[in-house]
C-alpha cells in the first residue's frame, strides 16, 4: 500500500495496544480507506498501519481524533522513501533537555528573566536575533570559562543515544544545527557522534564575555540554509532529509525537509509542523522511519 500510519507511545509507558490500533483502523476505514492489520515495530510502543485510498493528512487527523485522550503520537506519510539519508537536529530542548542560555543566566542571577525571553522567542512571539542579543547582554562580565563549567549540566534527551547510534549504523549523515553556542554543540556532537555541528558564538575579551554574540547570528533562515547546504553536499534531495526541533526558529527547516518533526514543541510550532511527537522520546524518529526494535541500538 502506498501510505503508512505509525502509532507511537513513550517507551516508558509501553501502553499502545491492539484496541488503539483497531480504533485507528476504524477511523481510516470510515473515510473509505483500505487498511492493513497492525505491523508491530515494537510491541506496546509502535506499530504501522499501511493504507490506501486516503490522503495522509486526512488519515493522520482521523486517527489522532480517534485516539484523543491517549498518550499516542500519530504520523502518516508515503511508505516509499520513509527512511531518510540526512538528519538535521536542533539541540536545546530537542537533543538535550536544557536551554543553555537559561543555565548561564543562573550564574548572573538572571535565569528567570532569560528563561522568559527564551520561551517567547521559541514560541515565535519575538524576533530570535533580538532575543538572543538581549539575553547575551545580561551575561556581560561573566568569565569565559563559565561555558566549560556548564558542560556538567547537560543531560541528553531520552532516546538521543539510540537515535544517533542507530542512524549512524545505517549510514545516515547527522548534523546538529543550533541557535545556541559552539562550545555546547561541539560537546554534544562528540558525545553522541554527530557528523557536524553549527551554532553561534560569544564574544570574549580579557577572559570575560562582552555581552555580545559574534555576527552573523544563526537564526531560522540560517538553519534552513544549513539544511540545504548539508543535503546538497551529500547529494541528497530534501525529500530524503529529516529535521527535528521544538522552537519557532526551527520551523523553516521543519517545513522544508522531507519529514520535519516538531518534538515536544511549543504550541505555535507544533500547530504548523507536518509531524509532531508529543508523547514519545527521540526513538520515535526511528519508528516513524520504519525501524524495528531489533534494529535500534541499545542506549
Amino acid at each position: 500500500m502506498p501510505h503508512v500510519l505509525t502509532l507511537i507511545t513513550s517507551p516508558a509507558l509501553a501502553g499502545l495496544d491492539d484496541s488503539m490500533a483497531r480504533a485507528a483502523r476504524a477511523a481510516l476505514r470510515a473515510l473509505g480507506a483500505s487498511v492493513s492489520p497492525p505491523d508491530w515495530l515494537a510491541p506496546g510502543i509502535a506499530c504501522d498501519l499501511a493504507f490506501d485510498s486516503l490522503d495522509p493528512d486526512q488519515a493522520q487527523a482521523a486517527a489522532a481524533g480517534a485516539l484523543a485522550g491517549h498518550p499516542v503520537d500519530v504520523v502518516a506519510q508515503a511508505a516509499e522513501g520513509r527512511r531518510k539519508a540526512v538528519l538535521v537536529a536542533d539541540m536545546e530542548s530537542t537533543i538535550i533537555e536544557q536551554e543553555m542560555l537559561d543555565e548561564l543566566g543562573e550564574l548572573v542571577g538572571a535565569r528567570d528573566r532569560i528563561a522568559g525571553i527564551t520561551r517567547r522567542a521559541m514560541n515565535g512571539e519575538i524576533d530570535f536575533k533580538g532575543a538572543l542579543r538581549e539575553r547575551v547582554a545580561l551575561l556581560a562580565g561573566l568569565p569565559a570559562t563559565a561555558l566549560a563549567d556548564m558542560m556538567g549540566r547537560i543531560t541528553l534527551m531520552p532516546g538521543a543515544v539510540p537515535l544517533l547510534a542507530t542512524l549512524k549504523r545505517h549510514g545516515v549523515h547527522c548534523a546538529l544545527v543550533s541557535g545556541g553556542f559552539k562550545p555546547f554543540t561541539a560537546h554534544v556532537r562528540d558525545r553522541l557522534g554527530f557528523d557536524e555541528d553549527q551554532a553561534n558564538d560569544l564574544e570574549a575579551a580579557d577572559g570575560r564575555l562582552t555581552g555580545r554574540p559574534l555576527e552573523p547570528i544563526l537564526d531560522k533562515d540560517a538553519k534552513l540554509q544549513a539544511l540545504i547546504r548539508i543535503a546538497g553536499a551529500r547529494r541528497v534531495p530534501l525529500a530524503a532529509s529529516m529535521t527535528v526541533g521544538d522552537g519557532a526558529n526551527d520551523l523553516p527547516m521543519l517545513q522544508a525537509a522531507g519529514l520535519g518533526v516538531a518534538f515536544h514543541a511549543k504550541p505555535a510550532v507544533a500547530a504548523q509542523a507536518r509531524a509532531r511527537i508529543d508523547h514519545g522520546d527521540l526513538t520515535a524518529l526511528l519508528y516513524i522511519q520504519g525501524y524495528r526494535a531489533a534494529e535500534i541500538a541499545a542506549a
